[in-house]
């Protein structure tokens, strides 16, 4: 086994957030840890995709958080109006530096730095169909313990 590995053995980064990215991430995190929501960065969805944060809320609401780091990220994303049918409310995150107006009002809006974030405009309900919910409850729980018997492992 070689000492040092190109590859990262962290499975919430994979080389393509940029620094910019996860500052956003974790202020989004800061905020919904706040709010009581538990949280699942990079989580793999059914259609292929894979939603940058899913949120649980305390109502057992879930949440999408798409994170736009410039308006460059934002102009090349096509795929985001397919997490809408993963998702109760679909949002956009971003940092100060990006115009808030290139964001459609179809969704909600987080501004967020390393510290924490401003929810702008809260997201619209669409509700998810019961078995929707069922499939998305249960990749988010699968994902979240997953990832806890990893890091339970790494710590030795």
């Amino acid at each position: 086994m070689p000492i040092i590995s190109p590859h990262s053995d962290n499975p919430l980064v994979d080389g393509r957030q940029s620094d910019r990215a996860m500052m956003v991430r974790r202020g989004v995190q800061r905020l919904f840890s706040d709010l009581r929501l538990s949280m699942v960065p990079e989580l793999s969805l059914a259609s292929g995709r894979r939603a940058d944060l899913v949120a649980l809320n305390p109502a057992g609401e879930i949440w999408i958080v798409e994170i736009k780091s410039s308006i460059e990220d934002f102009r090349c994303d096509s795929k985001w109006p397919d997490y809408r049918s993963h998702c109760d409310r679909l949002f956009f995150a971003t940092h100060a530096g990006v115009p808030t107006e290139i964001f459609p009002q179809e969704c909600g809006l987080i501004i967020a730095d390393t510290w924490s974030g401003h929810m702008v405009r809260e997201a619209p309900e669409h509700r998810l169909a019961a078995t929707t919910r069922k499939a998305m409850l249960l990749r988010f729980a699968r994902a979240a313990a997953d990832r806890l018997l990893l890091a339970e492992l790494a710590a030795g």
